[in-house]
């Protein structure tokens, strides 16, 4: 079974109350990309993507 953790939850519940890793961020007073890392290895453990990534272009 996937080992998550309580902090990687309270990260991706952070994004969705928040709408987005960048308003969650500034939030949790964390970088942005230790947000993002974290969410990806949540979602290597789950074996699925929680999100729909949409890039800057």
């Amino acid at each position: 079974m996937a080992t998550v953790k309580l902090r990687q939850l309270r990260y991706f519940l952070a994004i969705v109350d928040h709408g987005g890793v960048h308003r969650a961020a500034d939030a949790l007073h964390i970088a942005q990309s230790s947000l993002s890392q974290t969410m990806r290895a949540l979602e290597r453990d789950l074996g699925t993507e929680l999100f729909h990534r949409i890039g800057r272009e």
